[in-house]
């Protein structure tokens, strides 16, 4: 799956342990399909590939970031650091809420809600009937049980996704029936500490996995929105599933992965993250934008390079004098 691939190395090398284990791999064992479908023409209509392809990649980024913030902040609440916590969720709201959905404007993302069920059908299939039984099996072979049976789970928990989408786009086409109610979410805690496998093909497709989750919970927000206008039942059923994808699927990886350290050490990797989207990923997206004569696309990266340097800034202040 491609994604923004720095920030995921840097995760991996949060513990010694799990540097010596593996090196993060560009893509899975078993590569996770994108929560979606093909662009709307109509909104990427001149866009060069390159740019849709950067634009991809910073969005898998946004979406990455918007989630690990997220439980980031949770764990500065645990160590009584709530301006850092306010710190973590303020710009999990910017990089979800600006970020990823300036892309995803750009990128095309959102379309009608029968499209958006579509894609989001798509990969629901996906994951129900390939990428998680593989995850399971393979752990399960490499003896990392807990996995193996988190793998198994999500995979019936998308199973059931896949059909509430499925009867949703059933009454949008057909105009009969009710949009289904979303799914309950059952929260899981992410507290600090180590990785909980000991396979490196394990912690790599739990990688996958989360970087998977991520994406849908950022896509299904942007769907909620769209259909909130006509359709607020269909907003309810993405907006609900969103939150399963992030509070139970993405959580219950992260806890296995070792996602959240220390807050020093979630601050540390933090930093190492932003300024290389400041300084490095978004730059160089820019210039080939510009390159090409995706003048729109150039302005959005060069904005958002100048978001990430403030906030690896405000971050650094929150290492430098913890509060």
């Amino acid at each position: 799956m491609k994604r923004f691939a720095t920030r995921a190395a840097l995760v991996c090398l949060s513990t010694a342990a799990a540097a010596a284990a593996i090196t993060c791999p560009a893509s899975a064992t078993a590569p996770s399909a994108p929560h979606g479908g093909a662009p709307n023409p109509a909104a990427t209509a001149g866009l060069n590939p390159r740019t849709l392809a950067d634009l991809d990649t910073s969005m898998q980024g946004e979406a990455y970031a918007n989630a690990s913030y997220t439980f980031y902040a949770a764990q500065a609440d645990r160590e009584n650091l709530p301006a850092t916590a306010r710190l973590y969720r303020r710009t999990a709201s910017v990089e979800l809420y600006e970020h990823f959905r300036e892309e995803a404007a750009l990128a095309g993302v959102v379309g009608s809600d029968a499209a958006n069920l579509r894609a989001a059908i798509a990969g629901e299939t996906y994951e129900t009937n390939v990428m998680y039984p593989t995850f399971a099996r393979q752990a399960a072979a490499d003896g990392d049980d807990n996995a193996a049976a988190l793998f198994t789970e999500i995979a019936k928990d998308e199973a059931q996704h896949l059909a509430r989408f499925r009867a949703a786009l059933d009454v949008v086409e057909t105009g009969r029936g009710r949009i289904p109610a979303p799914p309950p979410v059952d929260p899981v805690e992410v507290p600090a500490g180590g990785p909980k496998v000991r396979s490196a093909r394990t912690l790599a497709n739990l990688d996958t996995a989360m970087h998977g989750e991520a994406l849908a919970h950022a896509r299904y927000t942007l769907y909620a929105e769209h259909a909130a206008g006509n359709r607020p039942a269909l907003a309810r059923l993405f907006r609900g599933t969103a939150e399963v994808e992030l509070r139970e699927h993405f959580a219950g990886e992260a806890k296995l992965y070792g996602l959240v350290r220390t807050t020093r050490e979630n601050l540390t990797r933090t930093i190492a993250g932003e300024r290389h989207e400041a300084e490095v990923m978004y730059p160089t997206f820019a210039r080939r934008a510009e390159a090409v004569g995706d003048r729109k696309a150039a302005r959005l990266f060069r904005h958002n390079a100048a978001d990430e340097a403030g906030h690896a800034r405000a971050f650094q202040r929150m290492l430098d004098h913890p509060q």
